[in-house]
């Protein structure tokens, strides 16, 4: 199962921070990466506004949920608004800004688990 992460109004760079964070995740290693192709000729990369998570059993939507509450905590200049979609095309939203630290995490693993419980 894959689940899609995006920023709304993102800068590129906190996307590929959020990739790298959830890639030095063991359980993670080698499931996520960007939606999109290879960059063409001439092209040193390429933009994309959405990283794919591929989700397999055990705690891995623990594990995602975890880690995305810990890199939404993280200081930053810019707030941050996460998308989460599952396979059956549901989307849960947050907006980081709004939401007391405390409860960033179990906001973060219903919008994982809402987008999972799709089949």
């Amino acid at each position: 199962m894959e689940l899609s992460v995006s920023l709304a109004g993102d800068e590129q760079g906190e996307l590929e921070s959020l990739c790298e964070w959830l890639s030095q995740e063991p359980e993670l290693t080698g499931r996520v990466g960007f939606r999109g192709g290879s960059p063409g000729p001439g092209q040193l990369g390429f933009l994309s506004d959405t990283l794919v998570v591929a989700l397999g059993s055990g705690g891995a939507v623990s594990v995602l949920a975890s880690s995305l509450k810990a890199w939404v905590s993280l200081p930053r200049r810019s707030d941050v608004r996460l998308k989460v979609q599952g396979p059956g095309g549901s989307v849960v939203e947050l907006d980081a800004k709004r939401v007391r630290e405390d409860h960033v995490g179990a906001l973060i693993e219903k919008a994982v688990n809402a987008g999972s419980s799709v089949k």
